[in-house]
């Protein structure tokens, strides 16, 4: 469908409640600044020059949908709705990251694509800057982050929307996003566990990290280490009394991120494990696509995964796509933030359930593939804490999984580690290969 206008305009982020007085505007005026010098981090000169140089390419088509709701979080919707669109079909709510919009997002994600193979609608909600200097979702505002409030309650009224408009199926709602998006991500999951069936956190934060900005600049990097118990906690606090079925969560992170510390994928393991009762050892291990991206999936009591991990290796901060045209291929790289290596969009779709194909618990215990060889890192004791490959204490350093005491925490005291099973980390003799 093409690019539709509202005829009656959005609601102005300018009639969004104030939240405070003198104290509230301090706070703002810094986050602003905070938020500014994010962005910086974000575009590299590298990045900007690869979008200038970039081929142009046909714009997703993309409708604004106007007065979807009260919309105390002053967001905008948009849909991608495909020509073919089927009665009561699935939704699945995506969220940009820093710096992007709902048409960056669309046009380079690759979620249309498998939208209009499969059949199911996209609802894009965007920000705007004046709800963040650098057009991040308020992932870490309480006042976004709430049940029945602002940025949450706006993209809720957006998913309500969507089942009055367009006939989609309340029982079939999904939600995935980068960035602020992927930690947007985990607040919709953790505020509103009885809408979706289902989350894909890529490059995101667990629930509950972080509660202002200066908290949010510590949840990035180099993460927050808590036990799986405290995280779950932070998740049924969202929405105290809820018992029940919680959605089942996708993790996607690569392993070289400078931004968002890739011991996030861990801890949000951690955090949506305990939640759906089970341990942090993987019931089945695996690799995807050509580039080896390492699959871990937990498993719960009947057998079908409640949670799964995919760690893609040699890759920075941003959505794994692959262009093409091949059935596992999507996206498109001209954009800083979407990077050539895997189609997580193809891979989360399957996880939905939205490609057409069911999953029945095994049977007999699975048995897995041949064990890959393991990941291995040479690196400072700093970097392995950063990255989640290593918890600090009372300022020595031990591998994550083993507990091995690594020694001080700093940039001079180097290991080698390797990774067997997922998330166990052992030092390693020699040097890696």
């Amino acid at each position: 469908m093409p690019y539709v206008t509202p005829s009656h305009p959005a609601p102005s982020p300018r009639s969004r409640p104030r939240r405070g007085g003198r104290w509230s505007r301090a706070v703002s005026a810094l986050a602003a600044a905070l938020t500014l010098a994010i962005g910086a981090a974000l575009v590299p000169p590298a990045a900007e020059a690869q979008a200038a140089t970039a081929a142009p390419r046909a714009a997703a088509a993309l409708e604004r949908v106007a007065n979807f709701g009260a919309n105390p979080g002053a967001l905008t919707m948009y849909v991608h709705r495909p020509a073919a669109l089927p009665a009561n079909a699935p939704v699945v709510v995506a969220l940009h990251g820093c710096t992007q919009s709902a048409q960056v997002y669309a046009d380079n994600s690759g979620l249309d694509t498998f939208a209009d193979r499969h059949g199911f609608l996209v609802v894009y909600a965007e920000t705007t800057t004046a709800n963040n200097a650098n057009k991040c979702f308020n992932w870490f505002q309480p006042g976004d982050t709430r049940r029945g409030q602002g940025e949450a309650a706006s993209i809720r009224q957006m998913v309500a929307h969507a089942t009055t408009a367009y006939g989609t199926d309340p029982a079939k709602t999904h939600v995935t996003g980068l960035s602020a998006g992927g930690a947007m991500t985990s607040v919709m999951l953790a505020a509103y566990p009885e809408v979706f069936a289902a989350g894909a956190v890529v490059a995101g934060i667990p629930y509950g990290c972080g509660v202002d900005v200066v908290s949010a600049f510590s949840c990035m990097s180099p993460g927050a280490d808590r036990t799986p118990a405290a995280w779950a906690q932070a998740v049924r606090d969202a929405h105290p009394g809820f018992a029940g079925p919680w959605p089942k969560v996708a993790i996607w992170h690569g392993d070289n991120d400078p931004t968002v510390a890739p011991r996030n994928a861990d801890e949000l393991r951690d955090q949506w494990t305990a939640v759906h009762g089970i341990g942090q050892t993987p019931s089945r291990t695996s690799t995807l696509g050509p580039n080896n991206t390492r699959r871990s999936e937990y498993a719960a009591a009947g057998g079908q995964t409640a949670v799964e991990v995919d760690k893609v290796p040699g890759i920075g901060h941003g959505t794994p796509v692959a262009p093409g045209s091949g059935p596992e291929q999507c996206g498109a790289t001209g954009t800083q933030h979407f990077i050539a290596s895997i189609c997580s969009s193809y891979w989360i779709t399957e996880f939905f359930g939205l490609d057409g194909t069911t999953t029945e618990p095994p049977v007999d215990p699975p048995t897995d593939p041949p064990t890959p060889p393991a990941a291995c890192w040479t690196a400072s004791n700093y970097e392995h804490v950063r990255t989640g490959r290593a918890t600090t204490t009372g300022g020595y350093v031990y591998a994550k999984g083993s507990g091995q005491n690594l020694g001080l925490y700093n940039t001079f005291v180097t290991h080698t580690l390797t990774e067997s099973p997922a998330g166990h980390y052992t030092i390693a003799t020699g040097s890696c290969p």
